[in-house]
Parts: structure tokens; sequence; C-alpha cells
């Protein structure tokens, strides 16, 4: 990857943090059912609070730069020449990890907490039966969800490139009103809110970087003020639409010029992190399980000190970053060194 597109990677790196992240907290601190009234309980709020602000700084931009990156195979590439890397490499990423997790997970749980009572049709990974989990995964509601809208919205907009500006009005629109109207899947609902988002990039992404580029928040002090303020007004409604298109252009603005100032590294952590976004997508849901059950039992029945749990409370979710990044790191190199890489692409004959 040439330097001037490695804070492209920087920012893939930041929001898989987020999302694993995201995962840790809602694993660990709503399932803390005997933390007293007092400091421990207000730490563990407050993290799940903060879970909930960050969500239109998450998805949005990894979908927008997701989309830019293929912005030439939408736009020049013919379709047959599309199918294997842009279709059914994700797919079989999505339909391996899909059962990976639901074996693992399922076998977890038996484990660390066999009395714990999951509802077997909101996530495919505690799925009862084969057919439920198919049926949850054909739904979108698999933790996988977002390898599952990237195949249907490469699909979509590569159909539809022809009407990019109603096309994606619509979309805009389905936003809001899903805001209000969610779908019954969460998945799903999660795949039709984000879908405007990587049409931007997918259709509008080489024009929108080149003026992002360019902008400067000097020259616009007081239009960069009103957007903010009703940006955050909007979303304290429940339309996030806005700030989420702000956070994409602030984001990538931040990078970009932390980039022209110094030079970004393939050797920086975002930039590691970012280049093997799949391998940890798709393991750590797996390692949270484990580490959140544990922690949780431990917690629950009380065989921590106070000054220990508040500790555990406090970098938590940090601490499960650094085990999921070097274990997802970990197994793509046993993948790559010992399988031909086949948890995450194809084997060659049968692609």
């Amino acid at each position: 990857m040439k330097n001037k597109q490695l804070w492209i990677n920087h920012i893939k790196g930041l929001c898989i943090c987020l999302v694993v992240i995201y995962h840790s907290v809602i694993t660990f601190y709503p399932h803390l059912t005997s933390l007293p009234v007092g400091l421990n309980l207000y730490i563990a709020k407050s993290w799940t609070y903060l879970n909930l602000y960050l969500a239109p700084f998450r998805m949005p931009v990894f979908f927008f730069i997701s989309g830019y990156l293929i912005h030439r195979y939408v736009e020049e590439v013919k379709w047959r020449a599309c199918i294997d890397k842009r279709i059914w490499n994700i797919f079989y990423v999505l339909v391996l990890w899909g059962v990976l997790q639901w074996l693992g997970i399922t076998l977890i749980n038996q484990w660390l907490a066999p009395d714990l009572v999951r509802n077997p049709a909101s996530n495919a990974a505690y799925a009862d039966s084969v057919m439920q989990f198919i049926a949850s995964m054909a739904k979108a509601s698999t933790s996988l969800w977002y390898l599952y809208a990237l195949v249907v919205y490469f699909v979509f907009f590569k159909a539809l490139r022809a009407w990019k500006v109603p096309v994606l009005i619509a979309l805009l629109g389905i936003n809001v009103v899903i805001s209000f109207m969610p779908l019954p899947w969460w998945g799903m609902n999660s795949v039709v809110r984000n879908m405007c988002y990587y049409g931007l990039g997918a259709w509008f992404g080489p024009q929108l970087m080149t003026w992002m580029k360019n902008f400067s928040f000097r020259q616009h002090p007081l239009i960069c003020a009103l957007v903010a303020v009703g940006s955050l007004a909007l979303y304290l409604v429940n339309v996030p639409l806005v700030i989420s298109v702000v956070s994409i252009f602030a984001i990538m603005k931040i990078f970009y010029t932390l980039d022209s100032w110094r030079e970004s590294s393939a050797d920086a952590f975002l930039n590691v992190v970012g280049s093997n976004t799949i391998a940890i997508y798709t393991t750590h849901r797996i390692v949270i399980e484990a580490l959140s059950l544990f922690m949780i039992a431990q917690i629950n029945a009380g065989e921590l000190s106070d000054k220990l749990v508040m500790a555990i409370l406090l970098v938590y979710p940090f601490a499960s970053l650094a085990i999921c990044t070097l274990i997802g790191l970990g197994f793509r190199k046993l993948s790559s060194g010992l399988f031909s890489d086949m948890f995450f692409s194809p084997p060659a004959k049968l692609a």
C-alpha cells in the first residue's frame, strides 16, 4: 500500500477498534447484577452510555471507507471480474465464520454459563438448530452483519449506478424513517440504515474525498459551528443521519491532516489493525464471549475485592481490545502459514 493511502487504513483500524470495544461493553457491563450502588456501578453505567453515544461515529465512516475503496469496481470493472473478489470471497468468509462463531460461542456458553438463558432467535450464534441458524443468517441477525452488508451493498450499488442521485436520496430518507420505525430484525435494521454511507463512498467517494482535502475549517468557522450544532440537535431528537455524515467528514479530515503533518507509518498500530480488519472482526466475538462470561461470573459471585473490580471496570474494554487484536492477528498468521489462509479466503480450486 502506498504511503499516501495509509491514513485511510488508519481510519479502518480505528473503526474496528470501536467495534471490538462496542461488543466488549454490551456483553459485559449490562450483565453485572451484583454491583452495589456506588462508584463501581457508576463506572459500569458510564461505559454503557458512552458506547451508545459512539454509535454515529463507528459504522458510518467504516462503511463510507469500504464503499470508497471499491469505487473502481462499481464504476469500471465488469461483473464477471467482480464476482470472485467482491462477492464470493466475502460470502465465503461470512458463511465459514458464521458457522465457527455458532459452534464456538455455543461451546463457550455450555462451559462457562450453562444456566444462562439466551434468546436463540436474537443472534445466529445462539441458534438452537441448523434451520434457526440459517434463518438468523438470512435476516442478518448475526455479529457478522458487516460482511453480510458488504455483499448486498456491492450488488445493489453496482446494479443501480445509473440512478445514483434518486437512489441515494431515497436511502437517506429511509435512514431517517428507520430511526422511528425500525425493522423487526436488528441486523437487517443495521444493514438498511447504513446503506447510504456505503453508497456515498462507492458512488461519490472520490469527489467527496477531494472536497474534504481542500476544505478549511478556519475559512468557514460559522458554517462549521452551525452544522455542528444542527447535527447535534437532530441527533438528540433521534435523527443521527446528519451527525453521522459530519463525523465521516471530520474523522477523515483529522486523519488526512495528521498524515500531512507527519507521514503515516506502515508499522503504526492502527495501520496494522486496519490491514487485518477481517481477521479481527471475525475472531473477536468468540474471544469476547469467553472473556465476558468468565469475568461476569467472577464479579457476580463476589470473589474479587472492590478495588480489583473497580480496576477491571475501568480498563476492561481496552484490555479486551488488546487481547482480541493479538488473537486476531495471531490467527491470521496461523491461517496463512499452515492453512493457505483458507480461514479468510476461499481455497483456489473452490473459488
